[in-house]
């Protein structure tokens, strides 16, 4: 009777273990992301910058943000935003899609760009956290 009892609660302290790192990703993206303030906005009211807004960006197709003005590369690079993507890109965007516009040199920490994946991933496309 006692293992089902520690095995319930060692699943439910996982869970709040995992929930918790989700958390603290998510606000340590949120620091990463001053990074990329200079030319993007998210969240409620976020507008096109000098980069377009990046609001619902898992699952959006490249180069579609409404009122953006994109280059010819990134409409046509055929990118679907997941997570897989991102990091990929992040690294190195001109290498990902040449002759981009975004002139930034990338974030090469795996650990940081994944914790700013966790942060642009909590925003719907209305920009309300999901």
């Amino acid at each position: 009777m006692k293992t089902p009892i520690l095995s319930s609660l060692v699943v439910a302290i996982s869970l709040t273990a995992a929930s918790g790192a989700l958390a603290q990703d998510a606000t340590a993206g949120k620091a990463s992301f001053n990074k990329c303030l200079a030319c993007h906005a998210i969240g409620e009211g976020a507008k096109n910058k000098v980069g377009p807004e990046l609001n619902g960006i898992d699952g959006r197709k490249s180069g579609t943000a409404e009122g953006y003005s994109y280059s010819e590369a990134n409409k046509n690079s055929g990118i679907t935003w997941n997570k897989d993507q991102f990091l990929d890109y992040i690294k190195d965007p001109k290498a990902k899609i040449p002759n981009t516009k975004m002139a930034f040199a990338g974030i090469k920490n795996e650990k940081e760009a994944n914790d700013l994946w966790a942060f642009l991933a909590q925003y719907d496309k209305d920009g309300k956290t999901k």
